[in-house]
Order: structure tokens, then C-alpha cells, then sequence
């Protein structure tokens, strides 16, 4: 079993922002392998899963803000029981340039408070991330996430988010470190 969880925010105003591409990403491959959403109140997110191959993969959103993301994390690693290893966050990456996707383990947050929840709440680094870019910022990092995609951004997001999906897909199907040679 593997967990995969895209952050983002929850309001509808933060739907179609940059610090929401975890959960365009997810939504994207939900969409592909034709997957519903269902609240799960007990660990506060949206879910849903598949089987890949003999795997069962669960897919999550979480409800609380980005800055406490962590809370979901921790509360679905308890449940379904799995090491820190079995986890991919998929998130935003303000110092990657938009459409840079990077994979990465067991390192720092980078600044990123949905990472710093997680690091905190799991008391480790030690969880696999699929981080997409947004950058370069334009003015403070905390109005630029939170702005919609630009025009530009918008007509290459689709491209962007099939490619984090056929990383995901490439993780599922042979491994994380075959996913980092392939893509980055």
C-alpha cells in the first residue's frame, strides 16, 4: 500500500492557485483512472484510491490549510499503518521555474510550510515528494502562491500535470529512484 497526497488549501478561492498544485495534480489522475472523492472526517481530507498492479494506492487532499498539513499526514500514516517511505507528497515548489517537476527524499522543507507540518507532525524528512514549479516569484512568496496561474501558466498546465502523472505511474510500476533517473 502507498499514500500519495497532493497539498493545497481547501477554500474554493484557492482552487486554481499555484500553492494548490498537489491537488491539480491528484485531481488529474483521479480524473484518468475515472475516481470519485469522498470525505474521510476521521484524518480531515478528500479521498480515494485505485489498485496498481497487486498495490492498493491511496490517493488524499487535505481540508486543513497548507500550514497544517502535517495533521492529515500523521493521522493517515497512523491509520493505514505505513512506514514514512510508503508516503509521495506532491506540492508547489517556489524555487523550482514553473513547469519543473523534481523528485526528492528525506531532505529539508526548503521553506515550504506544508513540508515543515509534515517534518513536524511525522518527526521526519524521511517521505518521498514529487515537487512541482512555480517559480520564479514575483514580489512575496506569501501573495505569490496564493495568486491564480497566469494565462501563460494556464495553457501549459495540462502538459505539466499528465507529466507529474506519468511519474507517479512510473513510481507505482518500477520505483522512486527509476522515476528520479527518468524525469530529473
Amino acid at each position: 500500500m502507498r499514500l500519495i497526497i497532493g497539498l493545497g488549501n481547501p477554500d474554493k478561492e484557492y482552487l486554481q492557485t499555484r500553492h494548490n498544485f498537489g491537488w491539480l495534480s491528484l485531481d488529474n489522475l483521479a480524473e484518468k483512472y475515472q475516481l470519485n472523492w469522498t470525505k474521510n472526517k476521521t484524518s480531515n481530507c478528500l479521498i480515494t484510491d485505485f489498485i496498481s498492479g497487486r498495490e492498493k494506492i491511496i490517493l488524499a487532499k487535505p481540508l486543513t490549510y497548507m500550514n497544517e498539513s502535517g495533521q492529515t499526514v500523521r493521522a493517515l500514516k497512523n491509520f493505514f499503518k505505513l512506514p514514512n517511505n510508503k508516503i509521495i507528497i506532491i506540492c508547489d515548489d517556489l524555487d523550482l521555474p514553473f513547469g519543473d517537476i523534481k523528485l526528492s527524499k528525506n531532505k529539508n522543507s526548503g521553506g515550504h510550510k506544508g513540508l515543515d507540518s509534515i517534518i513536524a507532525q511525522l518527526k521526519s524528512k524521511d517521505f518521498k515528494r514529487v515537487r512541482l514549479g512555480i517559480g520564479p516569484k514575483i514580489g512575496p512568496a506569501e501573495d505569490f502562491v496564493l495568486q491564480k496561474f497566469s494565462l501563460e501558466e494556464k495553457d501549459k498546465l495540462k502538459e505539466i500535470l499528465d507529466t507529474s502523472n506519468l511519474i507517479v505511474e512510473t513510481i507505482l510500476e518500477k520505483s522512486f529512484d527509476q522515476a528520479t533517473n527518468e524525469y530529473n
